[in-house]
């Protein structure tokens, strides 16, 4: 598969078979991934692979507190900006209307937002779900260096066969988190990345993208 297959065919998957996945797959991807750039070569970023029994242990966990109507700790950094221009918030609704839908749960039910967190708590079935830490001192340049880093590991599990989805959610329940993976101190978590294998016959839906005009100006050349 070359690069340009694997961003054409990474995509959020949001069902996951539940096949185990090798470790000496997840060795190779994160080990090539630790070629990704950084200012300064800090590489800021530090990674739990989880899976097995701690992972089993930690969808329960989260899914009590999910189904509990839990609204989750305190959090560290937002998600999103408090004011979204109307292009961004159009973006928003339209992913978010496809993407749900598609699991089956429609905009106007009102248990809604529950079974969102119950279903991201589960980490869409998959087997295997890394979490992504910063040290609390980093800025935004090395938030940004992380992103990068997650776009290799991502691409290079499409190499491998494998599909994963990014999930920001982990972060409500960044205490039970810690608490299975024994995150090291001044650590901040990021987010999660679910790893496995697509669910054969889940629906596949692909969230559309604005036009390269809208994001893209050429200066010269």
């Amino acid at each position: 598969m070359d690069v340009y297959e694997a961003v054409a065919s990474r995509r959020a998957v949001r069902a996951f078979s539940g096949e185990p996945v090798a470790r000496e797959v997840l060795e190779r991807v994160l080990a090539a991934a630790t070629q990704a750039p950084s200012s300064g070569n800090l590489q800021p970023w530090r990674v739990y692979v989880v899976a097995g029994e701690p992972l089993a242990e930690l969808k329960r966990r989260a899914t009590a507190r999910a189904l509990a109507g839990d609204p989750g700790d305190e959090r560290e950094y937002p998600m999103y900006p408090a004011e979204l221009a109307p292009r961004f918030l159009d973006r928003f609704a339209a992913a978010a209307a496809q993407r749900y839908a598609a699991l089956g749960i429609e905009r106007d039910d009102p248990a809604r937002p529950t079974k969102i967190a119950a279903l991201n708590s589960e980490a869409f079935g998959a087997p295997v779900v890394l979490f992504c830490y910063l040290d609390r001192t980093m800025g935004p340049g090395q938030w940004g260096d992380a992103g990068m880093f997650l776009q290799t590991v991502m691409l290079l599990l499409r190499a491998e066969g494998l599909h994963s989805c990014p999930q920001v959610m982990w972060t409500m329940y960044r205490e039970t988190v810690s608490d299975i993976v024994g995150a090291e101190d001044g650590l901040v978590l990021f987010c999660g990345v679910s790893v496995g294998f697509e669910k054969d016959g889940a629906p596949q839906p692909r969230t559309g993208r604005a036009d390269m005009a809208e994001t893209v100006s050429f200066v010269g050349g």
